[in-house]
């Protein structure tokens, strides 16, 4: 799908979920091409999945990162975990590449490592993947077509899944936390039979986030997806249908998590409203 912005300004991308036995560990394939924007820069928003990117053609160059010990960086393959905070990217009005959603589970059985380990840093994929990045960096910038680039991963990613397992009660509160729905962390935590307090650590010391920081990035998240494929939804019914009290409280959450009002993210971001034309987000 493409959509003409103005009279240089283009976005094109498709979404594919992943073949059948990588779905428990990627949500989807986000692929994406913007070109002939305004030099500038745009966030990249915290959701409560890890993120991995491959870039085409040029790097991607993270001017501010979501962990305030990390330095700026260029990176034509990332991953990264779960933060609370957005990255903020530079760029020459193009970005070209795939980006990925990873399920906890999927940290564990495609990276090698649980949730936790990345926290809010970003890595380079190959310090993850080793040669198997620099292939898919290769056979991805050969093809032209999203099809046969989600064909690559399906390939590559099904080849390096590993026996993977997390603990079948985190497993069960992350479900439900992440569902939504007004979900309280101690009504989870009798659900899973364990304290609070045990589930709070255990569930820290595997995903790197606390019951309470999922709740809120899940809803954050809907809510982004939501500014994004729908335009014209008034923030009151963005908030509404999204699960916040109110407008007020969503405004809160997105300055806590963005770092600037939700209006203010739809006015100022140039790809607030392009990226996600497909509808798939690459995230769920």
């Amino acid at each position: 799908m493409s959509v003409v912005d103005s009279d240089t300004a283009r976005s094109s991308g498709a979404f594919r979920r992943p073949a059948a036995p990588l779905r428990a560990l990627v949500s989807g394939y986000d692929g994406y091409r913007l070109a002939g924007f305004e030099p500038g820069i745009h966030l990249g928003l915290p959701s409560p999945w890890l993120t991995v990117i491959l870039t085409i053609d040029e790097p991607l160059d993270i001017a501010a990162q979501a962990e305030p010990r990390q330095a700026p960086g260029r990176y034509d393959t990332l991953a990264s975990g779960i933060a609370t905070s957005p990255v903020t990217i530079r760029h020459d009005g193009n970005q070209h590449g795939v980006q990925l959603a990873l399920s906890p589970l999927g940290a564990r059985a495609l990276l090698g490592v649980p949730t936790a380990a990345l926290g809010a840093w970003v890595v380079g994929l190959g310090d993850l993947l080793g040669p198997d990045a620099d292939e898919l960096t290769e056979r991805l910038s050969l093809e032209s077509g999203w099809d046969a680039r989600f064909a690559i991963l399906d390939e590559v990613l099904t080849r390096r899944a590993a026996q993977a397992a997390i603990d079948p009660h985190l497993a069960r509160a992350w479900s439900l936390l992440v569902a939504g729905g007004g979900t309280r962390v101690g009504d989870v935590a009798r659900e899973v039979g364990w304290s609070r307090r045990h589930l709070v650590d255990k569930f820290v010391a595997e995903y790197g986030v606390t019951p309470k920081d999922v709740v809120r990035l899940s809803r954050f998240h809907r809510s982004h997806r939501m500014l994004k494929g729908a335009p014209t939804a008034t923030l009151a019914e963005v908030s509404a249908v999204c699960g916040y009290y109110d407008q007020a409280h969503m405004a809160r959450d997105w300055r806590d998590l963005a770092g600037l009002a939700p209006s203010r993210w739809r006015e100022s971001d140039p790809f607030s409203f392009v990226q996600d034309v497909d509808g798939g987000g690459g995230a769920e």
